[in-house]
Protein backbone atom coordinates (compact mmCIF):
# COMPACT_ATOMS: atom_id res chain seq x y z
CA UNK A 1 0.00 0.00 0.00
CA UNK A 2 2.79 2.57 -1.06
CA UNK A 3 1.68 5.90 -1.31
CA UNK A 4 -1.27 5.32 1.60
CA UNK A 5 -0.78 7.21 4.87
CA UNK A 6 -1.48 5.71 7.94
CA UNK A 7 -2.05 7.09 11.50
CA UNK A 8 -0.60 5.11 13.96
CA UNK A 9 -3.11 5.87 17.36
CA UNK A 10 -0.81 7.01 20.25
CA UNK A 11 -1.26 5.00 23.36
CA UNK A 12 -1.08 8.00 25.34
CA UNK A 13 -3.56 9.92 23.75
CA UNK A 14 -7.17 8.38 24.27
CA UNK A 15 -9.48 8.10 21.49
CA UNK A 16 -13.02 7.78 21.01
CA UNK A 17 -14.22 4.59 19.35
CA UNK A 18 -16.40 6.08 16.76
CA UNK A 19 -13.81 8.33 15.87
CA UNK A 20 -11.58 5.60 15.47
CA UNK A 21 -13.70 3.27 13.38
CA UNK A 22 -14.55 5.90 10.85
CA UNK A 23 -10.94 6.80 10.31
CA UNK A 24 -10.33 2.70 9.93
CA UNK A 25 -13.50 3.04 7.58
CA UNK A 26 -11.96 5.58 5.50
CA UNK A 27 -8.57 3.86 4.70
CA UNK A 28 -10.97 0.82 4.39
CA UNK A 29 -12.64 2.82 1.19
CA UNK A 30 -9.18 4.57 0.12
CA UNK A 31 -7.53 1.21 -0.19
CA UNK A 32 -10.68 -0.36 -2.25
CA UNK A 33 -10.36 2.61 -4.83
CA UNK A 34 -6.69 1.86 -5.05
CA UNK A 35 -7.16 -1.85 -5.72
CA UNK A 36 -9.79 -0.91 -8.39
CA UNK A 37 -7.05 1.47 -9.99
CA UNK A 38 -4.60 -1.19 -9.89
CA UNK A 39 -6.52 -3.56 -11.20
CA UNK A 40 -7.56 -1.81 -14.29
CA UNK A 41 -4.12 -0.32 -14.53
CA UNK A 42 -3.31 -4.52 -14.46
CA UNK A 43 -5.94 -5.17 -17.42
CA UNK A 44 -4.62 -2.39 -19.22
CA UNK A 45 -0.94 -4.21 -19.16
CA UNK A 46 -2.24 -7.21 -20.17
CA UNK A 47 -4.24 -5.93 -22.98
CA UNK A 48 -0.96 -3.77 -24.21
CA UNK A 49 0.99 -6.73 -23.59
CA UNK A 50 -1.30 -9.10 -25.47
CA UNK A 51 -0.86 -6.81 -28.03
CA UNK A 52 2.71 -6.05 -28.35
CA UNK A 53 3.02 -10.09 -28.22
CA UNK A 54 0.53 -10.12 -31.32
CA UNK A 55 2.51 -6.81 -32.84
CA UNK A 56 5.95 -8.87 -32.50
CA UNK A 57 4.29 -11.67 -33.56
CA UNK A 58 3.56 -10.06 -36.90
CA UNK A 59 7.00 -8.74 -37.57
CA UNK A 60 8.45 -11.48 -36.83
CA UNK A 61 6.23 -13.41 -39.39
CA UNK A 62 6.61 -9.81 -42.20
CA UNK A 63 10.50 -10.17 -41.69
CA UNK A 64 10.29 -13.95 -42.22
CA UNK A 65 8.15 -12.92 -45.46
CA UNK A 66 10.61 -10.27 -46.18
CA UNK A 67 13.61 -12.52 -46.12
CA UNK A 68 11.93 -14.62 -48.35
CA UNK A 69 11.06 -11.67 -50.92
CA UNK A 70 14.61 -10.73 -50.52
CA UNK A 71 15.98 -14.29 -51.34
CA UNK A 72 13.28 -14.03 -54.78
CA UNK A 73 14.55 -10.62 -55.79
CA UNK A 74 18.17 -11.74 -55.19
CA UNK A 75 17.59 -14.59 -58.03
CA UNK A 76 15.37 -12.43 -60.25
CA UNK A 77 17.95 -10.20 -60.10
CA UNK A 78 20.88 -12.68 -60.99
CA UNK A 79 18.22 -14.02 -63.78
CA UNK A 80 18.45 -10.62 -65.09
CA UNK A 81 21.79 -10.00 -64.88
CA UNK A 82 22.58 -13.26 -66.62
CA UNK A 83 20.13 -12.18 -69.73
CA UNK A 84 21.72 -8.86 -69.50
CA UNK A 85 25.26 -9.65 -69.69
CA UNK A 86 25.45 -13.43 -70.58
CA UNK A 87 26.58 -14.03 -73.72
CA UNK A 88 23.66 -12.91 -76.72
CA UNK A 89 25.15 -14.70 -79.90
CA UNK A 90 22.82 -16.68 -81.77
CA UNK A 91 25.67 -19.29 -82.29
CA UNK A 92 26.73 -20.94 -79.63
CA UNK A 93 30.40 -22.37 -79.23
CA UNK A 94 31.51 -25.51 -77.27
CA UNK A 95 32.57 -22.78 -74.05
CA UNK A 96 29.23 -21.14 -74.15
CA UNK A 97 27.19 -22.68 -70.90
CA UNK A 98 24.77 -20.10 -70.80
CA UNK A 99 22.08 -22.66 -71.23
CA UNK A 100 23.54 -25.66 -69.05
CA UNK A 101 24.13 -25.84 -64.98
CA UNK A 102 26.82 -26.90 -63.54
CA UNK A 103 26.66 -30.54 -62.66
CA UNK A 104 24.04 -31.36 -64.93
CA UNK A 105 26.51 -33.35 -67.30
CA UNK A 106 26.28 -37.02 -66.47
CA UNK A 107 30.09 -37.59 -65.84
CA UNK A 108 32.65 -34.24 -66.36
CA UNK A 109 35.49 -34.98 -68.79
CA UNK A 110 38.84 -36.02 -66.95
CA UNK A 111 40.88 -33.80 -69.66
CA UNK A 112 39.37 -31.21 -72.07
CA UNK A 113 39.00 -32.67 -75.69
CA UNK A 114 41.93 -31.61 -78.04
CA UNK A 115 41.02 -29.71 -81.22
CA UNK A 116 40.77 -30.82 -84.62
CA UNK A 117 40.45 -34.31 -86.36
CA UNK A 118 40.01 -37.14 -83.98
CA UNK A 119 42.54 -40.65 -84.76
CA UNK A 120 39.58 -42.39 -83.92
CA UNK A 121 36.87 -41.09 -86.30
CA UNK A 122 36.87 -41.09 -89.98
CA UNK A 123 38.07 -38.09 -91.87
CA UNK A 124 35.82 -35.85 -93.72
CA UNK A 125 35.51 -36.65 -97.68
CA UNK A 126 37.51 -34.79 -99.96
CA UNK A 127 35.86 -32.23 -101.48
CA UNK A 128 34.88 -32.35 -105.44
CA UNK A 129 35.94 -29.31 -107.47
CA UNK A 130 35.59 -31.42 -110.52
CA UNK A 131 32.48 -28.96 -111.41
CA UNK A 132 34.70 -25.71 -111.47
CA UNK A 133 36.28 -24.09 -115.09
CA UNK A 134 39.46 -24.70 -115.38
CA UNK A 135 42.22 -21.70 -116.66
CA UNK A 136 46.05 -23.12 -118.14
CA UNK A 137 49.07 -21.51 -116.24
CA UNK A 138 51.87 -23.24 -118.45
CA UNK A 139 55.18 -22.59 -117.17
CA UNK A 140 58.02 -23.07 -118.80
CA UNK A 141 61.64 -22.97 -118.20
CA UNK A 142 63.40 -19.79 -119.50
CA UNK A 143 65.31 -20.00 -122.62
CA UNK A 144 68.76 -20.50 -120.82
CA UNK A 145 67.83 -23.03 -119.01
CA UNK A 146 66.19 -25.44 -121.85
CA UNK A 147 70.03 -26.30 -123.24
CA UNK A 148 71.84 -29.37 -121.40
CA UNK A 149 74.42 -27.93 -118.97
CA UNK A 150 77.39 -29.95 -120.24
CA UNK A 151 77.08 -30.09 -124.49
CA UNK A 152 74.46 -27.29 -125.14
CA UNK A 153 71.88 -29.00 -126.75
CA UNK A 154 68.41 -27.54 -126.79
CA UNK A 155 65.93 -29.64 -124.70
CA UNK A 156 62.74 -30.91 -126.68
CA UNK A 157 59.35 -30.17 -124.98
CA UNK A 158 57.77 -33.35 -123.92
CA UNK A 159 54.75 -33.88 -121.65
CA UNK A 160 53.46 -31.76 -118.24
CA UNK A 161 53.49 -32.78 -114.73
CA UNK A 162 50.14 -31.18 -113.74
CA UNK A 163 48.85 -30.36 -110.46
CA UNK A 164 45.97 -27.90 -109.06
CA UNK A 165 45.02 -25.08 -107.02
CA UNK A 166 41.97 -23.12 -106.67
CA UNK A 167 41.53 -19.41 -107.02
CA UNK A 168 39.16 -16.75 -107.17
CA UNK A 169 39.04 -13.90 -109.07
CA UNK A 170 36.69 -10.71 -108.28
CA UNK A 171 36.74 -8.06 -110.57
CA UNK A 172 34.89 -5.01 -111.90
CA UNK A 173 34.38 -4.22 -115.21
CA UNK A 174 32.43 -2.08 -117.50
CA UNK A 175 29.83 -3.94 -120.28
CA UNK A 176 30.29 -2.00 -123.13
CA UNK A 177 27.02 -2.90 -125.49
CA UNK A 178 27.49 -1.97 -128.80
CA UNK A 179 24.28 -2.69 -130.98
CA UNK A 180 25.48 -3.22 -134.71
CA UNK A 181 23.73 -1.27 -137.30
CA UNK A 182 22.76 -2.61 -140.83
CA UNK A 183 22.40 -0.25 -143.84
CA UNK A 184 19.72 -0.97 -146.64
CA UNK A 185 21.36 -2.02 -149.88
CA UNK A 186 17.84 -2.75 -151.84
CA UNK A 187 15.49 -0.15 -153.27
CA UNK A 188 12.13 -0.95 -151.63
CA UNK A 189 10.13 1.75 -150.20
CA UNK A 190 8.98 1.78 -147.04
CA UNK A 191 11.13 0.12 -145.41
CA UNK A 192 13.84 1.87 -143.04
CA UNK A 193 17.15 2.88 -144.13
CA UNK A 194 18.67 1.25 -141.08
CA UNK A 195 18.30 -1.40 -138.55
CA UNK A 196 19.85 -1.53 -135.66
CA UNK A 197 20.44 -4.53 -132.94
CA UNK A 198 17.82 -4.71 -130.36
CA UNK A 199 19.11 -3.26 -127.20
CA UNK A 200 20.27 -5.33 -124.28
CA UNK A 201 18.07 -6.45 -121.27
CA UNK A 202 18.45 -3.91 -118.00
CA UNK A 203 17.19 -4.97 -114.55
CA UNK A 204 16.04 -1.01 -114.22
CA UNK A 205 15.65 1.74 -117.29
CA UNK A 206 18.29 3.68 -117.69
CA UNK A 207 20.36 2.04 -114.76
CA UNK A 208 23.86 1.84 -114.87
CA UNK A 209 24.20 -1.14 -112.37
CA UNK A 210 23.83 -4.29 -114.01
CA UNK A 211 22.32 -7.93 -113.33
CA UNK A 212 25.41 -9.46 -111.37
CA UNK A 213 26.12 -6.09 -109.40
CA UNK A 214 22.54 -6.50 -107.95
CA UNK A 215 23.09 -10.25 -107.11
CA UNK A 216 25.88 -9.55 -105.25
CA UNK A 217 24.00 -6.72 -103.44
CA UNK A 218 21.10 -8.62 -102.64
CA UNK A 219 23.02 -11.89 -101.58
CA UNK A 220 25.12 -9.30 -99.21
CA UNK A 221 22.84 -7.77 -97.07
CA UNK A 222 20.00 -10.38 -97.03
CA UNK A 223 21.73 -13.41 -96.98
CA UNK A 224 25.16 -12.89 -95.38
CA UNK A 225 23.21 -9.78 -93.51
CA UNK A 226 26.23 -7.54 -93.72
CA UNK A 227 25.55 -3.76 -93.49
CA UNK A 228 25.95 -2.66 -97.40
CA UNK A 229 28.23 0.02 -96.56
CA UNK A 230 31.16 -2.56 -96.02
CA UNK A 231 30.64 -4.49 -99.58
CA UNK A 232 30.81 -0.67 -101.44
CA UNK A 233 33.75 -0.10 -98.86
CA UNK A 234 35.34 -3.92 -100.40
CA UNK A 235 34.72 -2.54 -103.87
CA UNK A 236 36.20 0.83 -103.40
CA UNK A 237 39.27 -1.33 -103.28
CA UNK A 238 38.67 -3.28 -106.65
CA UNK A 239 38.40 0.44 -108.22
CA UNK A 240 34.78 0.72 -107.74
CA UNK A 241 33.10 3.29 -106.67
CA UNK A 242 29.42 2.95 -106.28
CA UNK A 243 27.01 5.77 -104.41
CA UNK A 244 25.15 4.51 -101.20
CA UNK A 245 21.86 6.64 -102.47
CA UNK A 246 22.42 4.52 -105.93
CA UNK A 247 21.84 1.76 -104.13
CA UNK A 248 18.87 2.51 -101.73
CA UNK A 249 17.37 3.91 -104.87
CA UNK A 250 17.78 0.65 -106.89
CA UNK A 251 16.46 -1.64 -104.03
CA UNK A 252 13.16 0.46 -103.65
CA UNK A 253 12.63 0.17 -107.11
CA UNK A 254 13.40 -3.89 -107.80
CA UNK A 255 10.85 -4.89 -104.49
CA UNK A 256 7.97 -4.64 -106.78
CA UNK A 257 9.67 -7.42 -108.57
CA UNK A 258 9.91 -10.12 -105.80
CA UNK A 259 5.84 -9.11 -104.27
CA UNK A 260 4.65 -11.91 -106.59
CA UNK A 261 7.01 -14.40 -105.42
CA UNK A 262 6.33 -13.27 -101.87
CA UNK A 263 2.62 -13.51 -101.82
CA UNK A 264 2.96 -17.70 -103.25
CA UNK A 265 4.97 -18.39 -100.55
CA UNK A 266 2.51 -16.90 -98.01
CA UNK A 267 -0.58 -18.89 -99.61
CA UNK A 268 1.81 -22.12 -99.43
CA UNK A 269 3.04 -21.63 -95.94
CA UNK A 270 -0.29 -21.05 -94.73
CA UNK A 271 -1.79 -24.34 -96.09
CA UNK A 272 0.66 -26.47 -94.57
CA UNK A 273 -0.71 -29.50 -92.07
CA UNK A 274 2.50 -28.89 -89.48
CA UNK A 275 4.25 -25.37 -89.09
CA UNK A 276 6.56 -23.57 -86.65
CA UNK A 277 6.15 -20.27 -85.52
CA UNK A 278 8.67 -17.68 -83.56
CA UNK A 279 9.29 -14.17 -83.38
CA UNK A 280 11.73 -11.30 -82.94
CA UNK A 281 12.29 -8.05 -82.95
CA UNK A 282 13.09 -5.78 -86.03
CA UNK A 283 13.78 -2.49 -85.89
CA UNK A 284 11.90 0.12 -88.71
CA UNK A 285 12.98 3.54 -87.92
CA UNK A 286 9.32 5.30 -89.51
CA UNK A 287 6.91 7.26 -87.15
CA UNK A 288 3.70 5.41 -87.12
CA UNK A 289 0.85 7.51 -85.47
CA UNK A 290 -0.80 5.62 -82.52
CA UNK A 291 3.23 3.84 -81.86
CA UNK A 292 5.65 4.54 -79.63
CA UNK A 293 9.47 4.06 -80.53
CA UNK A 294 10.56 1.75 -83.39
CA UNK A 295 10.31 -1.43 -82.40
CA UNK A 296 8.59 -3.83 -84.71
CA UNK A 297 8.41 -7.48 -84.81
CA UNK A 298 9.45 -9.99 -87.84
CA UNK A 299 7.59 -13.41 -87.73
CA UNK A 300 9.06 -15.95 -88.85
CA UNK A 301 6.66 -19.13 -90.11
CA UNK A 302 8.44 -22.65 -90.91
CA UNK A 303 6.57 -24.85 -93.02
CA UNK A 304 7.25 -28.37 -94.90
CA UNK A 305 8.68 -26.42 -98.05
CA UNK A 306 8.57 -23.02 -97.23
CA UNK A 307 9.77 -20.10 -95.02
CA UNK A 308 7.49 -16.95 -94.89
CA UNK A 309 8.64 -13.92 -92.45
CA UNK A 310 5.77 -10.99 -91.65
CA UNK A 311 6.76 -7.90 -90.58
CA UNK A 312 4.04 -5.84 -88.03
CA UNK A 313 4.25 -2.92 -86.00
CA UNK A 314 2.55 -5.20 -83.28
CA UNK A 315 3.29 -8.68 -81.44
CA UNK A 316 -0.29 -9.18 -80.49
CA UNK A 317 -1.86 -12.78 -82.23
CA UNK A 318 -3.75 -10.82 -84.99
CA UNK A 319 -0.30 -11.82 -87.04
CA UNK A 320 -0.02 -15.48 -86.71
CA UNK A 321 -4.13 -15.49 -86.68
CA UNK A 322 -4.42 -13.45 -90.08
CA UNK A 323 -1.59 -15.97 -91.24
CA UNK A 324 -3.49 -19.11 -91.34
CA UNK A 325 -7.16 -19.21 -92.12
CA UNK A 326 -9.82 -19.22 -90.17
CA UNK A 327 -10.67 -22.79 -90.53
CA UNK A 328 -7.16 -24.17 -91.13
CA UNK A 329 -6.91 -27.61 -89.46
CA UNK A 330 -3.24 -27.82 -88.45
CA UNK A 331 -0.52 -28.31 -85.26
CA UNK A 332 1.54 -25.46 -84.40
CA UNK A 333 4.66 -25.74 -82.80
CA UNK A 334 5.66 -22.66 -80.84
CA UNK A 335 6.76 -21.34 -77.56
CA UNK A 336 4.47 -20.42 -74.55
CA UNK A 337 3.93 -16.96 -75.62
CA UNK A 338 0.13 -16.18 -74.97
CA UNK A 339 -0.40 -14.53 -78.52
CA UNK A 340 -0.53 -18.05 -79.96
CA UNK A 341 -3.32 -19.15 -77.59
CA UNK A 342 -5.24 -16.14 -78.04
CA UNK A 343 -5.51 -17.01 -81.41
CA UNK A 344 -9.67 -17.41 -83.07
CA UNK A 345 -8.30 -20.80 -84.65
CA UNK A 346 -6.97 -22.13 -81.19
CA UNK A 347 -9.88 -21.15 -79.62
CA UNK A 348 -12.36 -22.67 -82.16
CA UNK A 349 -10.48 -25.95 -81.40
CA UNK A 350 -9.59 -26.17 -85.23
CA UNK A 351 -5.87 -25.42 -84.38
CA UNK A 352 -3.91 -27.09 -81.76
CA UNK A 353 -0.67 -25.54 -80.18
CA UNK A 354 2.20 -27.84 -79.84
CA UNK A 355 5.01 -26.38 -76.83
CA UNK A 356 8.54 -26.25 -76.90
CA UNK A 357 10.62 -28.42 -74.06
CA UNK A 358 13.67 -26.42 -74.66
CA UNK A 359 11.94 -23.68 -73.30
CA UNK A 360 10.37 -25.60 -70.71
CA UNK A 361 14.76 -26.88 -70.03
CA UNK A 362 15.22 -23.04 -69.33
CA UNK A 363 13.19 -22.40 -66.73
CA UNK A 364 14.79 -25.46 -64.64
CA UNK A 365 18.46 -23.90 -65.70
CA UNK A 366 17.08 -20.44 -64.62
CA UNK A 367 15.78 -21.18 -61.27
CA UNK A 368 19.58 -23.07 -60.94
CA UNK A 369 21.48 -20.80 -61.33
CA UNK A 370 19.27 -17.57 -59.88
CA UNK A 371 18.44 -19.70 -56.26
CA UNK A 372 21.56 -22.22 -55.87
CA UNK A 373 19.61 -23.46 -52.83
CA UNK A 374 17.64 -25.10 -55.54
CA UNK A 375 20.40 -26.54 -57.49
CA UNK A 376 20.26 -29.64 -56.58
CA UNK A 377 16.10 -29.91 -57.32
CA UNK A 378 16.86 -27.98 -60.99
CA UNK A 379 19.29 -30.81 -61.67
CA UNK A 380 17.18 -33.80 -60.92
CA UNK A 381 14.50 -32.20 -62.88
CA UNK A 382 17.23 -31.56 -66.11
CA UNK A 383 18.48 -35.14 -66.10
CA UNK A 384 14.69 -36.07 -66.77
CA UNK A 385 14.12 -34.25 -69.33
CA UNK A 386 17.40 -35.50 -71.06
CA UNK A 387 16.68 -38.85 -70.86
CA UNK A 388 13.04 -37.83 -72.33
CA UNK A 389 15.32 -36.55 -75.25
CA UNK A 390 17.33 -39.27 -75.42
CA UNK A 391 14.52 -42.14 -75.94
CA UNK A 392 12.71 -39.47 -77.79
CA UNK A 393 15.60 -39.58 -80.17
CA UNK A 394 16.31 -43.68 -79.97
CA UNK A 395 12.39 -43.82 -80.80
CA UNK A 396 13.26 -41.46 -84.44
CA UNK A 397 16.39 -42.79 -85.16
CA UNK A 398 14.49 -46.59 -85.30
CA UNK A 399 12.12 -47.83 -87.96
CA UNK A 400 8.66 -47.31 -87.17
CA UNK A 401 6.90 -51.10 -86.03
CA UNK A 402 10.44 -52.45 -85.46
CA UNK A 403 10.84 -53.97 -82.36
CA UNK A 404 13.72 -51.21 -81.46
CA UNK A 405 11.14 -48.47 -81.74
CA UNK A 406 8.45 -50.62 -79.61
CA UNK A 407 10.88 -50.49 -76.37
CA UNK A 408 12.09 -46.71 -77.12
CA UNK A 409 8.22 -45.80 -77.40
CA UNK A 410 7.94 -47.45 -74.38
CA UNK A 411 10.83 -46.15 -72.41
CA UNK A 412 9.71 -42.93 -73.66
CA UNK A 413 5.99 -42.62 -72.67
CA UNK A 414 6.91 -44.26 -69.07
CA UNK A 415 9.77 -41.66 -68.88
CA UNK A 416 6.67 -39.02 -69.77
CA UNK A 417 4.62 -40.72 -67.37
CA UNK A 418 7.08 -40.39 -64.24
CA UNK A 419 7.74 -36.85 -64.89
CA UNK A 420 3.73 -35.74 -64.54
CA UNK A 421 3.52 -38.37 -61.60
CA UNK A 422 6.84 -36.32 -59.62
CA UNK A 423 5.41 -32.75 -61.08
CA UNK A 424 1.76 -33.74 -59.14
CA UNK A 425 3.87 -34.86 -56.05
CA UNK A 426 5.94 -31.70 -55.75
CA UNK A 427 2.70 -29.24 -56.66
CA UNK A 428 1.07 -31.15 -53.45
CA UNK A 429 4.51 -30.45 -50.89
CA UNK A 430 2.71 -27.39 -48.71
CA UNK A 431 6.66 -26.41 -48.47
CA UNK A 432 7.44 -26.01 -51.69
CA UNK A 433 9.49 -22.86 -52.66
CA UNK A 434 7.02 -20.39 -54.87
CA UNK A 435 10.13 -20.43 -57.48
CA UNK A 436 9.84 -24.05 -57.93
CA UNK A 437 5.85 -23.78 -58.02
CA UNK A 438 5.80 -21.70 -60.46
CA UNK A 439 8.00 -23.19 -63.13
CA UNK A 440 5.52 -26.66 -62.23
CA UNK A 441 2.43 -25.14 -62.38
CA UNK A 442 3.83 -23.58 -65.96
CA UNK A 443 4.79 -27.76 -66.59
CA UNK A 444 1.35 -28.88 -65.85
CA UNK A 445 -0.88 -25.80 -67.80
CA UNK A 446 0.79 -26.83 -71.16
CA UNK A 447 1.63 -30.89 -70.22
CA UNK A 448 -1.01 -31.23 -72.74
CA UNK A 449 0.86 -29.14 -75.84
CA UNK A 450 4.19 -30.40 -74.54
CA UNK A 451 3.19 -34.11 -74.75
CA UNK A 452 1.46 -34.18 -78.34
CA UNK A 453 4.86 -35.61 -79.78
CA UNK A 454 4.05 -38.52 -78.28
CA UNK A 455 1.73 -39.46 -80.85
CA UNK A 456 2.55 -37.27 -83.92
CA UNK A 457 5.28 -38.05 -85.33
CA UNK A 458 5.71 -34.68 -87.34
CA UNK A 459 6.38 -32.72 -83.90
CA UNK A 460 9.60 -32.61 -82.50
CA UNK A 461 11.08 -32.21 -78.82
CA UNK A 462 11.27 -27.62 -79.28
CA UNK A 463 11.16 -25.18 -81.85
CA UNK A 464 14.72 -24.96 -82.40
CA UNK A 465 14.36 -25.12 -86.69
CA UNK A 466 12.35 -22.01 -86.63
CA UNK A 467 14.55 -20.36 -83.97
CA UNK A 468 17.76 -20.90 -86.33
CA UNK A 469 15.45 -19.44 -88.94
CA UNK A 470 15.57 -16.56 -87.26
CA UNK A 471 19.41 -16.14 -86.40
CA UNK A 472 20.11 -14.56 -90.07
CA UNK A 473 17.66 -11.63 -89.29
CA UNK A 474 18.60 -11.45 -85.68
CA UNK A 475 22.23 -11.02 -87.15
CA UNK A 476 21.28 -8.17 -89.53
CA UNK A 477 19.76 -6.57 -86.84
CA UNK A 478 23.26 -6.78 -84.80
CA UNK A 479 24.90 -5.59 -87.95
CA UNK A 480 22.59 -2.78 -89.94
CA UNK A 481 20.31 -2.50 -87.06
CA UNK A 482 17.07 -2.59 -89.19
CA UNK A 483 15.27 -0.75 -91.63
CA UNK A 484 15.07 2.69 -92.30
CA UNK A 485 12.13 3.12 -94.16
CA UNK A 486 8.93 0.86 -94.12
CA UNK A 487 9.50 -0.16 -98.14
CA UNK A 488 12.93 -1.38 -97.27
CA UNK A 489 11.42 -3.18 -94.09
CA UNK A 490 9.18 -5.26 -96.63
CA UNK A 491 12.08 -6.13 -98.77
CA UNK A 492 14.00 -7.46 -95.94
CA UNK A 493 11.05 -9.48 -95.09
CA UNK A 494 10.24 -10.87 -98.59
CA UNK A 495 14.23 -11.50 -99.35
CA UNK A 496 14.17 -13.23 -95.66
CA UNK A 497 11.37 -15.40 -96.78
CA UNK A 498 12.71 -16.35 -100.46
CA UNK A 499 16.14 -17.36 -99.55
CA UNK A 500 15.36 -19.31 -96.47
CA UNK A 501 12.75 -20.92 -98.70
CA UNK A 502 15.45 -21.94 -101.26
CA UNK A 503 18.05 -22.89 -98.53
CA UNK A 504 15.50 -25.07 -97.05
CA UNK A 505 15.00 -26.83 -100.90
CA UNK A 506 18.69 -27.38 -101.05
CA UNK A 507 18.92 -24.41 -103.80
CA UNK A 508 22.28 -22.10 -105.08
CA UNK A 509 20.63 -19.13 -103.93
CA UNK A 510 23.07 -17.40 -106.29
CA UNK A 511 22.08 -19.11 -109.50
CA UNK A 512 18.46 -18.98 -108.70
CA UNK A 513 18.95 -15.16 -107.95
CA UNK A 514 20.88 -14.84 -111.29
CA UNK A 515 18.39 -16.40 -113.35
CA UNK A 516 15.06 -14.71 -111.93
CA UNK A 517 16.81 -10.90 -112.20
CA UNK A 518 17.75 -11.92 -115.63
CA UNK A 519 14.48 -13.19 -116.66
CA UNK A 520 13.23 -9.52 -115.13
CA UNK A 521 15.62 -7.41 -117.23
CA UNK A 522 14.24 -9.27 -120.37
CA UNK A 523 10.86 -8.47 -119.33
CA UNK A 524 11.60 -4.48 -119.79
CA UNK A 525 12.19 -4.57 -115.67
CA UNK A 526 9.43 -6.26 -114.72
CA UNK A 527 8.21 -9.40 -112.74
CA UNK A 528 7.33 -12.20 -115.31
CA UNK A 529 3.55 -12.49 -115.73
CA UNK A 530 4.35 -16.43 -114.94
CA UNK A 531 6.10 -17.04 -111.50
CA UNK A 532 5.48 -20.95 -111.27
CA UNK A 533 8.19 -22.27 -113.04
CA UNK A 534 10.65 -20.38 -110.25
CA UNK A 535 8.82 -21.86 -107.08
CA UNK A 536 10.62 -24.47 -105.86
CA UNK A 537 7.90 -26.90 -104.73
CA UNK A 538 6.62 -26.12 -108.99
CA UNK A 539 10.07 -26.94 -110.20
CA UNK A 540 11.09 -29.35 -112.76
CA UNK A 541 12.99 -32.29 -111.90
CA UNK A 542 15.84 -30.56 -114.28
CA UNK A 543 15.69 -27.62 -112.99
CA UNK A 544 16.00 -28.55 -109.60
CA UNK A 545 19.25 -30.11 -110.01
CA UNK A 546 20.43 -27.44 -112.26
CA UNK A 547 19.43 -24.80 -109.44
CA UNK A 548 21.07 -27.24 -106.34
CA UNK A 549 24.41 -26.39 -104.19
CA UNK A 550 25.94 -29.66 -104.68
CA UNK A 551 26.24 -30.53 -108.47
CA UNK A 552 25.81 -34.17 -107.94
CA UNK A 553 22.38 -33.89 -105.81
CA UNK A 554 20.21 -36.35 -107.70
Amino acid sequence: MEGTLVFPLSATEPAELPQLVRQLCREVLDLRQEVNELRRENAELRQQVGYWKAQHARAVRRAELLEAEVEQLRGENRKLQAQLFGRKSETASSQDRSNHLEGEEDRAPSTPKKRGQRKDRPGPARRDYSHLPVVEDLRELPPESRVCPRCGVTFVPSNTEDSEQIEIEVKAYRRRIRRRRYQRTCSCKNCPQAVTAPPAPKLIPKGVLGVSVWVEILLDKFFSHRPTERLLSQWRLLGLDVAAGTVAGGLKRLEPLFLPLYNALLLRNAEAGFAQADETRWMVFVSQEGKTGYRWWLWAFLGADTVVFRLDPTRSHDVPEGHFAADAQMVLMVDRYSAYKAMAQVKLGNTVLAFCWAHVRRDFVAVGKSWPEHKAWALAWLGRIRAMYRHDRHRRGAQAGSGEFTTADAELRSTVAAMQVQAHAELAEPKLPTTCRKVLASLQEHWTGLTRFLDDSRIPLDNNASERRVRGPALGRKNYYGSGSLWSGRLAATLFSLFATLNLAGMNVRTWLTWYLETCAANGGRAPSDIQPFLPWKMSLEKRREMAIDPNDS
